[in-house]
């Protein structure tokens, strides 16, 4: 598989864009002074302490105060708490954790209120962004994510990942792993460290050792008043996503900046030196998201409706408890198959496109999809095996359940940010209010007549539309027009009509018969 990563910068903020074999996989953006991001590390302040709870508001720094559970406080908080105080006055100078004398874990069925007091300073860690009305959730299990692991101070524990199923790699590295590590921390092999060298683990350990050594120098520096503080920013968006994504797929990265450039080259040398020189730096005066056809594709994916292949489309619904997708065969017929095949294609169709929804739009919590529906058990079975095929590839933790005797699935996603949402809608340049963007209307041209003319033959075709629309379709050499000429070896005529409204238009025979 072709994997692209397309960086654009402005002054504001970064876009970043992952392809996959050219298709939009994944959309993010990072604003310049970004104070809460997974992963960032606070010596935050408790606020109230709610016993009924089990919980404690936490003051970060933003307009809502966090939400700390008792379950996400870590079983070491004392020995975190103790290090903390020791680290912020002076008395502990060591920062390595191997002469440090560990605390007993706390009650796993405990109270919150025996071992957090309102005003007391702790450590915490972004696990979820604020969303909607929402502060922060934290946990106080502190933990620093490096390439190939993650580190975790208090602990001796050493786990691999569940998708090493290779039991001879997962001993290896353990074996390994148990060698090299740091005392007093566990660590989390992660699964790109398959067959990585020692030297890389090492390497990588080292590195995130250095992070927490760099914390707890800024938390001695922080006097008491100045809390909350942020002690240690993750990486930011661009370096997580190599981190956690990069692999041997990646082909090309092409940014627009050249600071991000020297940067992004500096960091793959370090984690994956063979690969510096896919690394690009682009400086055409065509937009960067144009040139990779980035745009159309925002476009498309990002409507309430969402076209897919051969006429079939999904439709997606956002609410305060769930998100809604009904999936549509869009009326097609196909001679070829009965209706319960073809009632199957079309829910295979959607799943893969569901997959790659959910990612692109960072959609978390419940998800319930109403898919056509199959009368066969044999048939259910294979759409599900497939759904979870495709979810295979997302990293955010997920469940998913079979479909139901309604043929409703239902998906749950863990939502850590805010879902991921762009204005497709555009003014109407025919009248008052707002329209679909041109651009996904040539996306439904193109799908009736993949209809029309694949499926049911029709020989003599005439596309009838709002003549701004016709004069796009034929301008330029070679034109659309001469394109479709070229895919489909026969002549589609364009005929403008003073008529119809912008995004309107209608496919005819030569007597002017609409088809179907």
């Amino acid at each position: 598989m072709k994997t692209e990563l397309i960086i654009r910068s402005n002054s504001s903020d970064i876009d970043f864009a992952l392809l996959k074999d050219g298709r939009l996989t994944a959309l993010n953006n990072e604003t310049n002074g970004n104070k809460f991001s997974v992963g960032d590390i606070f010596l935050a302040r408790i606020g109230k302490v709610l016993s009924g709870l089990n919980a404690s508001f936490v003051n970060v720094g933003y307009e809502k105060d966090g939400f700390l559970h008792y379950h996400d406080l870590g079983a070491q908080l004392l020995s975190l708490n103790k290090f903390i105080k020791g680290v912020s006055t002076g008395k502990i100078k060591d920062y390595t954790l191997k002469n440090f004398q560990l605390e007993k874990d706390i009650d796993k069925n405990g109270s919150i209120i025996d071992v957090l007091k309102t005003g007391q300073t702790s450590l915490v860690q972004i696990v979820k962004e604020p969303i909607s009305t929402k502060g922060p959730r934290m946990n106080s299990e502190i933990s620093i994510a490096g390439r190939y692991m993650v580190l975790v101070p208090f602990s001796e524990r050493v786990s691999v990942s569940q998708k090493i199923t290779n039991l001879e790699e997962k001993e290896r590295l353990k074996r390994l792993v148990k060698s090299i590590k740091p005392k007093g921390f566990g660590v989390i092999i992660r699964t790109v460290a398959e067959n990585k060298k020692v030297a890389e683990l090492d390497r990588d350990i080292q590195n995130s050792l250095e992070r927490w050594v760099v914390m707890c120098k800024k938390i001695r520096s922080v006097k008491s008043q100045q809390t909350p503080v942020k002690v240690l920013s993750e990486l930011n968006r661009v370096s997580s996503i190599l981190r956690d994504f990069f692999n041997d797929s990646f082909t090309s990265i092409v940014t627009n900046d050249e600071i991000l450039f020297l940067e992004i080259k500096e960091y793959l040398r370090e984690i994956a030196p063979e690969k510096e020189s896919i690394v690009s730096l682009y400086n055409s005066k065509v937009p960067i998201f144009e040139k990779f056809g980035i745009e159309r594709q925002i476009k498309t994916a990002f409507g309430r409706t969402v076209s897919m292949s051969k006429g079939a489309y999904l439709v997606i619904e956002h609410t305060e408890a769930l998100h809604v997708i009904d999936v549509n065969s869009g009326n097609r017929s196909n001679k070829a198959t009965s209706q319960a095949d073809t009632a199957l294609e079309v829910n295979l169709i959607a799943a893969s496109e569901i997959a790659r929804q959910l990612q692109l739009r960072d959609m978390g919590g419940i998800i319930v999809v109403d898919f056509i529906d199959m009368h066969t058990a044999e048939h259910r079975q294979k759409l599900y095996d497939h759904l979870k095929a495709e979810m295979a590839f997302d990293r955010t933790k997920h469940k998913i359940l079979p479909p139901s005797k309604f043929g409703l699935v239902q998906i749950t996603r863990q939502r850590v940010r805010p879902e991921l949402v762009i204005k497709t809608q555009e003014p109407n340049p025919s009248g008052s209010g707002e329209v679909e963007a041109p651009i996904v209307l040539l996306d439904k041209i193109e799908a009736e007549l993949d209809k029309l003319i694949v499926l049911k033959d029709h020989k003599k075709i005439i596309l009838n539309v709002h003549p701004f629309i016709a004069a796009y379709l034929k301008k330029g050499i070679p034109s659309i027009q001469h394109r479709w000429f070229t895919k489909y070896k026969k002549w589609i005529k364009i005929l403008p009509r003073d008529a119809y409204q912008y995004l309107k238009f209608n496919f005819t025979n030569k007597n002017g018969e609409v088809l179907k």
